[in-house]
């Protein structure tokens, strides 16, 4: 089977800061990397490297040839990819020595996928094929209509959080992930907590204590790997793409997110985004006190 991603792709500008900046404040970064990032860009990459056929739906402007060459070495399918007249979307990441973020965020080409692209990539789904998709594009909604008609299985990860993005897809979904904050905007923008969604599974990611699954509105808690986090920065989008990953191999959910808290686990240890998503033989072999 194949995983479609309707995602993101942007240049992550992450710059090394002693704390996170308050408003009005002028401070000096210790180190500027850039990498290939973006939720979307994240989660078809980790679900690569997780041993997936991944398809990535998307855009980038007339300065992103760089990440269209990294999406392909990483092993994802690149040919719903196209140039719009806009600049790559990009962000600009602050990193503290705690390993917390802020982010500013250019949606840039993000926001310039048509319709007709949508549909042309989608024309080639197969029943049972998934369908993912973050906040940070165009044409959700349509991709949610198209993919529940093709029969596809239809996942969301609710960030960054906007409550009528949100509330517009809810109807089609599948599979729904999305933080502790997120969850909570969720409840205040519905009136529902997620045990009272009409969606099969959701899964809420809680950080350092690990994840928290719902299986139609049951809940199973998956504790964490305890590591010294310098940068959590793509963890979430790592977790996200592993577990995409292991339902597309037909994994228990359980299982699919033991390997995908074992690669969110190793993803904080290192400074980055796409380009440094372990893969599957290091998410497997890693040791945890």
């Amino acid at each position: 089977m194949t995983i479609w991603n309707l995602g993101s792709i942007n240049a992550d500008m992450i710059y090394d800061v002693p704390h996170l900046p308050g408003p009005g404040e002028t401070l000096s970064a210790n180190r500027l990397d850039r990498f290939l990032g973006g939720k979307g860009a994240n989660m078809s990459v980790a679900a690569a490297r997780a041993g997936a056929r991944t398809a990535h739906i998307g855009a980038i402007g007339p300065d992103g040839r760089w990440a269209l060459d990294r999406l392909t070495e990483y092993g994802v399918d690149t040919r719903h990819i196209e140039q719009a007249k806009v600049p790559t979307g990009h962000a600009i990441i602050a990193v503290d020595a705690q390993g917390e973020n802020n982010i500013i965020l250019f949606p840039g080409a993000n926001h310039a996928i048509s319709q007709d692209q949508l549909g042309q990539a989608l024309s080639s789904a197969a029943q049972g094929d998934l369908l993912v998709m973050q906040n940070e594009t165009s044409l959700q909604v349509e991709a949610a209509e198209t993919g529940r008609k093709l029969g596809l299985t239809i996942c969301y990860a609710a960030a960054p959080f906007q409550a009528d993005a949100v509330l517009a897809v809810l109807p089609y979904l599948d599979f729904l992930i999305l933080n502790e904050v997120e969850a909570e905007q969720l409840r205040a923008a519905t009136g529902k907590s997620v045990t009272d969604l009409n969606i099969e599974h959701v899964i809420v990611t809680l950080g350092s204590k690990g994840a928290r699954y719902y299986l139609r509105g049951t809940a199973s808690n998956f504790p964490a790997h305890k590591v010294q986090a310098v940068d959590t920065t793509g963890a979430g989008d790592t977790f996200t793409g592993y577990v995409l990953a292991g339902m597309d191999h037909g994994m228990p959910m359980a299982q699919a997110i033991t390997q995908a808290n074992r690669a969110a686990a190793l993803m904080v240890t290192r400074h980055g985004t796409a380009d440094v998503i372990p893969d599957l033989k290091e998410v497997r072999e890693a040791r945890f006190d």
